[in-house]
């Protein structure tokens, strides 16, 4: 028992309960099951759908990154929310230059 000196408080530290979980894991299923009821019968426009799958995926990301990551405002967690943020930004920057500089490549050769 090398780990018998850890409390029981200190074991669950940072994780959820079961509710918890569960709501997590029900919003999880609705934020799918809408956009995949859209696509399939598709009800609305192309492009109203594509807004919606898009707004229901970032919600589903921050469903996520709530109820099964535990992240949230709290000062224990502001370490880690900021680390997210910075992954995050990292990312955006380097999918949306990379877009830009091949459009400009593109543009460029299509002009000669």
């Amino acid at each position: 028992m090398a780990n018998s000196h850890h409390h029981a408080d200190d074991a669950n530290a940072g994780h959820g309960s079961v509710k918890s979980y569960m709501i997590g894991f029900v919003l999880s299923i609705i934020l799918t099951a809408i956009p995949f009821g859209l696509v399939m019968f598709p009800t609305i426009s192309k492009v109203a759908t594509l807004w919606i799958i898009l707004i229901f995926a970032v919600v589903q990301v921050l469903v996520h990154l709530v109820y099964f990551l535990h992240l949230d405002r709290s000062a224990a967690q502001r370490s880690n929310v900021i680390a997210f943020a910075f992954a995050g930004l990292v990312i955006f920057l380097l999918v949306g230059l990379t877009v830009w500089i091949m459009f400009s490549i593109h543009t460029a050769m299509m002009a000669h």
